[in-house]
């Protein structure tokens, strides 16, 4: 609870901080991929002293702003050798580099966890304060929320069940869910969070149409004891209209999810 506090006490300092600074902020260090979105989307690359080695990985959404950008470990030392003024994390550190961080005077501006798509508008609006972009945050959520209003009168028609390479899905309580709300579908999963792709229901019940999720160039990946290995489930793909939605859409909650509900509308 402590660490949370510290956290928070953190963010709302560097909210107060860019509230009143006129530039973006100088000399930022991003931790981990998903930080790494929100640093690339918000400030120009001559601020960014150093992203996370994943920054240009086929999951992560803006890896090609990110080519070019230094990047650094996340570990604390080699992050402390480059004098950021600000260090921006997801997950990347580890629970205690907070703490650390906070030890030795550097600020930490942790991104929030998003539950549905408003949280997302929420927390690219907050992120952007901190980082002394307000007005880019507006123009972010203002195009979110222009694309998202163009889908809000779709009746929910067509059930969906969303399945990955490793074999799960996901029901409500996900972003995954939420997606398929915002694009005016049913969710075919009906158990809540994230479980394995339900097999026996599928032997007598199916879903309209599959979502799954492709990460990079390759589509085989397929692990070996994946549920995705069993007839039933290959069965859904072959006969089943299939929308393929790039990882990186849904690998972080990012403003880059409508891309996903953009497409399964579209389809």
């Amino acid at each position: 609870m402590k660490r949370c506090a510290n956290i928070a006490m953190l963010l709302a300092l560097a909210l107060s901080n860019a509230a009143l600074a006129a530039d973006p902020v100088k000399r930022v260090v991003s931790l981990d991929y998903c930080a790494d979105q929100f640093v690339l989307k918000l400030l120009p690359p001559e601020n960014i002293l150093a992203l996370s080695p994943d920054a240009t990985a086929h999951y992560s959404y803006m890896r090609q702003l990110a080519r070019g950008i230094p990047q650094v470990r996340p570990i604390a030392e080699d992050v402390l050798l480059m004098q950021p003024d600000l260090i921006v994390r997801s997950y990347g550190g580890g629970p205690r580099v907070a703490h650390f961080f906070e030890r030795a005077g550097v600020s930490i501006l942790q991104v929030p966890y998003a539950n549905d798509v408003a949280d997302i508008q929420k927390n690219m609006q907050l992120m952007a304060n901190a980082l002394g972009v307000p007005e880019r945050g507006h123009e972010i959520v203002a195009d979110m929320q222009q694309r998202l209003q163009k889908l809000a009168s779709r009746p929910q028609l067509r059930s969906t069940l969303y399945m990955t390479p490793n074999g799960v899905t996901a029901g409500s309580g996900t972003l995954i869910h939420e997606m398929f709300e915002a694009a005016g579908l049913s969710n075919f999963q009906r158990e809540a969070g994230w479980r394995s792709i339900p097999i026996e229901r599928l032997a007598y019940e199916q879903p309209d149409r599959i979502a799954t999720a492709v990460f990079g160039d390759n589509t085989e990946q397929t692990a070996r004891w994946s549920a995705m290995r069993h007839p039933i489930a290959q069965r859904q793909v072959q006969n089943k209209p299939t929308v393929v939605l790039e990882g990186a859409w849904t690998a972080c909650g990012g403003w880059f999810l409508v891309d996903a509900i953009e497409a399964l509308a579209s389809q």
